[in-house]
C-alpha cells in the first residue's frame, strides 16, 4: 500500500531532517528577533529620518499589525499554494524587505518597508512549527518543540541585546542587515530539501472573515499603540479604534460560527486542549514581551546602569529559557505535560515575588537569579504547552493551529505591553501624588534631623527639587512592583486551563462511548 502524504512527510532521513530543522530555526529566529531588535535603535532611527518620537513609533507598530493580521490566513494560503512554496517565498519576501529597511532614506519608506516585512514575517513562525511537527514522529516531538522553541522564546529576549551591540559597534542599519547571511541559507536549505505536500487547489478565500478579522486586529492594534499617548478614552481616535475592534470581532465570530468554508475551521475548536492551549498561549504573550519590556528602562533609568550593562543583565532570562527548554522537551516523553507547565507556573509566580523585591540598590546576582528563575518558568511552560496543543489535533489542521497559537500570542504580547506600560504610567502619578501629600510644614521628620532640614528643606530650590526627584523615583519603583503583581494575578487564569487539558494517555486512548472499563 502506497504511503500518504503525510507518512512521506515523516519519514525523511535523519541528516535532512536535521539540515530541515535547521532552516525552520533561523526562520524562527530571524522573524522573533525582528520583533525587538529594532527597540534600542529607535533614538537613532529617529535623528537619520528626520521623525520625531510620535512618529518612530510606528517603525515597530506597523511591523506588529501586519504581523498579527496576516498570521490567520496562513492555515490557508499553506493548503492553497503549498507549504513549501509558501515558506521559501516569505522567507524570500522577508529578507528582501529586510534589506529594503536598511536602506530607506526616509520615515515613509521604513515604515512601508517594516509592513511589508511584517506581512511575509507572519507566516514563519506558524510554518515552522507545522513542518517540524510533521517531520519528526510523536515520541520526539518534545525535544523537536523544544529546538524550535528557542527561537520563539528566546529570539525576543536577546533581540535588544544584539539590537544595542549592532547599533554602538556599527550603525543602526545593521539592525535589519544581518538577516541577510541567514535568509540565503535557510532559503537555499528549504527549496533543496524541505519535503513537498499536496495542495488544495479547490478552495475558495475567505475574503469576509479575513476582511473583519483584519478591521479587528489593526483597529486594537492601534488603539493599544496610541492609547497612552491619546489619553484612552477621553481622544475620539481611541474610541473609534475601540468601536471598529469590537465591531470586527463581533462580526468575524458570527461569520466564522455560519459561514461556510472559513479561513479558520470551525471544526479545530471542538478539541478541548487547543482551546485551552490558546489561553494558556495567550498568556505566556502577555508575560514573554511586557516583562522585558519593563525590566529594559528599570535597569537603565532606575538603576544607572549603561545599556550595554543592562542588555548583559538581561541576557541570563535567555539562557534560562534555552536550558530548561531542553530540559523540558526530554521530559514531556516521560512526564505528564500538564505537571511540568504548573512547575513553569509556579517558577514564573517565584520570579514576580522575587521581582516585586528589587530596588535601585539590589545586587547583580539577586537581579541575575530572578531572571534566570523567570527564563527557566518559561521554557517549562512553552514546550509542553505544544506538545498538548496538537496532542488531538488532525494533522490537517495543523497549520492552521499553528497560525492560531502565534495569533493569540502576538496579542497577548501587544495587549500584556500595552497595560503594563498604562499601568506603571497611572500607578507612578498615582503614587507620586500620595507621597507628595505627605511634604508638609508639620511633617516632624522634615523638623527635627538637621540634615535633612538643610538637603530636604522644600522652602528652598536646591531642596524643593531633590524631594520631587526623591517622589519620583519611590513613586516609580511601587508602580513596578504593582505591573509585577499584575502579571502574577493575569497567569491565574491560564493555570486553571491546565486541569482542563487532557494528558497524553487520556487523549491517546479514550474511553468507548458507554464509558465502561474495558476487562482483559
Amino acid at each position: 500500500m502506497p504511503a500518504t502524504q503525510s507518512e512521506e512527510v515523516m519519514h525523511i532521513d535523519g541528516f535532512r531532517r536535521t539540515l530541515v530543522t535547521i532552516c525552520c530555526m533561523i526562520a524562527t529566529l530571524m522573524q522573533a528577533l525582528d520583533s525587538t531588535i529594532a527597540n534600542v535603535a529607535l533614538p537613532y532611527m529617529q535623528g537619520s529620518l528626520s521623525a520625531s518620537y510620535d512618529q518612530i513609533t510606528w517603525v515597530l507598530t506597523s511591523y506588529v499589525i501586519a504581523a498579527a493580521i496576516l498570521t490567520a490566513p496562513v492555515g490557508w494560503l499553506a493548503g492553497r499554494f503549498g507549504r513549501k512554496n509558501l515558506f521559501i517565498a516569505c522567507l524570500l519576501g522577508f529578507t528582501i524587505t529586510s534589506m529594503a529597511c536598511g536602506i530607506a532614506t526616509s520615515l515613509s519608506e521604513m515604515v512601508i518597508d517594516r509592513l511589508l516585512q511584517g506581512a511575509f514575517g507572519a507566516a514563519l513562525v506558524p510554518l515552522s512549527q507545522s513542518t517540524m511537527l510533521d517531520i519528526y514522529p510523536i515520541e520526539q516531538r518534545g525535544s523537536a518543540m523544544a529546538i524550535w522553541g528557542m527561537g520563539v522564546m528566546v529570539g525576543p529576549i536577546l533581540g535588544p541585546t544584539l539590537g544595542g551591540y549592532l547599533t554602538s559597534v556599527y550603525n543602526w542599519r545593521y539592525v535589519f542587515f544581518v538577516n541577510l547571511p541567514f535568509g540565503i541559507v535557510a532559503i537555499t536549505g528549504l527549496m533543496l530539501l524541505m519535503p513537498k505536500r499536496s495542495v488544495r487547489t479547490s478552495t475558495r478565500f475567505d475574503w469576509t472573515g479575513f476582511l473583519v478579522l483584519s478591521l479587528g486586529l489593526a483597529a486594537l492594534q492601534i488603539m493599544l499603540d496610541r492609547g497612552e499617548q491619546k489619553d484612552w478614552f477621553s481622544s475620539t481616535t481611541i474610541v473609534v479604534s475601540a468601536v471598529l475592534a469590537c465591531l470586527g470581532f463581533y462580526l468575524f465570530i458570527v461569520h466564522m460560527m455560519t459561514g461556510r468554508n472559513t479561513f479558520i475551521p470551525r471544526s479545530i475548536f471542538k478539541d478541548r486542549n487547543f482551546n485551552a492551549s490558546l489561553i494558556t498561549m495567550f498568556s505566556v504573550g502577555m508575560v514573554l514581551l511586557a516583562s522585558s519590556a519593563l525590566l529594559a528602562p528599570y535597569l537603565e533609568n532606575l538603576g544607572g546602569y549603561p545599556v550595554e550593562t543592562a542588555g548583559i543583565i538581561m541576557a541570563p532570562r535567555g539562557a534560562g529559557t534555552m536550558l530548561t527548554m531542553l530540559i523540558a522537551g526530554r521530559l514531556a516523553n516521560r512526564i505528564d505535560p500538564r505537571a511540568l507547565m504548573l512547575f513553569g507556573y509556579i517558577l514564573l509566580a517565584i520570579s514576580f515575588v522575587m521581582l516585586e523585591s528589587w530596588l535601585p540598590s539590589v545586587s547583580e546576582t539577586y537581579m541575575i537569579e530572578s531572571l534566570v528563575i523567570q527564563g527557566a518558568a518559561l521554557g517549562f511552560i512553552f514546550i509542553p504547552l505544544q506538545m498538548v496543543a496538537f496532542l488531538t489535533v488532525s494533522p490537517e489542521l495543523r497549520t492552521q493551529g499553528t497560525s492560531l497559537l502565534s495569533l493569540l500570542r502576538n496579542v497577548g504580547s501587544a495587549i500584556g505591553i500595552s497595560i503594563t506600560e498604562a499601568l506603571l504610567t497611572r500607578q507612578t502619578q498615582v503614587v507620586h501624588s500620595t507621597l507628595s501629600g505627605f511634604i508638609t510644614p508639620f511633617n516632624r521628620a522634615l523638623q527635627t534631623s538637621p540634615a535633612v532640614r538643610g538637603a530636604l528643606n522644600p522652602a528652598t530650590p536646591k531642596g524643593a527639587a531633590t524631594l520631587a526627584q526623591l517622589i519620583g523615583t519611590q513613586a516609580q519603583i511601587i508602580a513596578y512592583i504593582d505591573d509585577y503583581k499584575f502579571m502574577l494575578l493575569s497567569s491565574i487564569p491560564a493555570v486553571m486551563c491546565l486541569f482542563l487539558m487532557r494528558g497524553p494517555k487520556r487523549a491517546a486512548a479514550p474511553l468507548p462511548r458507554d464509558h465502561s472499563m474495558a476487562m482483559e
